[in-house]
């Protein structure tokens, strides 16, 4: 398979197939989502854009980067989430780096949405279509991220069909800039587990597809029939 791992700056034309990896936090906060029962989550292009869609539908639930805010219903911390309830509900999510990766390339034949959480069944995906072309958007540090970048080169090994070993990709993910930040609390908005919880590696047996509905890049969970292991 032919991969390239480019960063978001570096998406100069729309590619036919797109894995969009953001490991700490956004979509592994997605995947929870749909673990705790979100229907679908819409990806907004702007804070605005969120509390403008929940103005239209008050039974969404809006959620953001960086500390609780009003108007908004949950933080990116899959921790903090694990307590929600979003049963049927539609979820509105913008982050730094994940949600702007995602509509970047909201034009692609496959949009995939991925963290260590979905690994495996997104790469069962891939293999799936059968992509001869598949480039990696590693959302985080304009691509330099070493959570993003492990992820989406295991991804694209399993995907491959190669027998790979994790430990080394999930231990380069937790010496990341980022699993320092959440670890000393930097970022604001998050809970002392959100890096354990990261570094799951396919805590969900769903990959995450992105597509266009109307206005919106709509994300849903994608159950892959055959089964996971290493």
């Amino acid at each position: 398979m032919d991969t390239r791992f480019l960063g978001i700056p570096e998406l100069v034309e729309t590619p036919p197939v797109a894995v969009v990896v953001d490991v700490m936090r956004a979509f592994t906060v997605a995947a929870w989502a749909f673990a705790q029962g979100a229907e679908k989550i819409v990806l907004a292009e702007s804070l605005e854009e969120v509390l403008e869609l929940k103005e239209r539908h008050p039974d969404w639930a809006a959620l953001k980067d960086g500390p609780p805010a009003p108007g908004f219903d949950a933080v990116n911390s899959p921790a903090l989430l694990r307590s929600v309830d979003l049963g049927g509900r539609t979820v509105v999510q913008k982050t730094t780096a994940g949600t702007v990766g995602a509509l970047a390339v909201k034009d692609a034949r496959l949009v995939l949405c991925a963290s260590f959480a979905v690994a495996e069944a997104t790469a069962l995906l891939l293999r799936e279509h059968g992509n001869d072309g598949v480039t990696f958007v590693v959302t985080g540090e304009d691509g330099k991220a070493e959570e993003d970048l492990a992820c989406a080169q295991y991804i694209a090994r399993r995907a491959a069909g190669d027998a790979t070993d994790a430990a080394d990709y999930l231990r380069r993910a937790a010496e990341s800039s980022a699993a320092a930040e959440l670890t000393e609390g930097v970022r604001e908005g998050s809970h002392p587990d959100d890096v354990a919880l990261c570094l799951e590696l396919d805590r969900f047996p769903f990959a995450m597809v992105a597509t266009v509905e109307g206005s919106l890049m709509v994300l849903r969970p994608h159950g892959v029939s055959a089964p996971t292991g290493h």
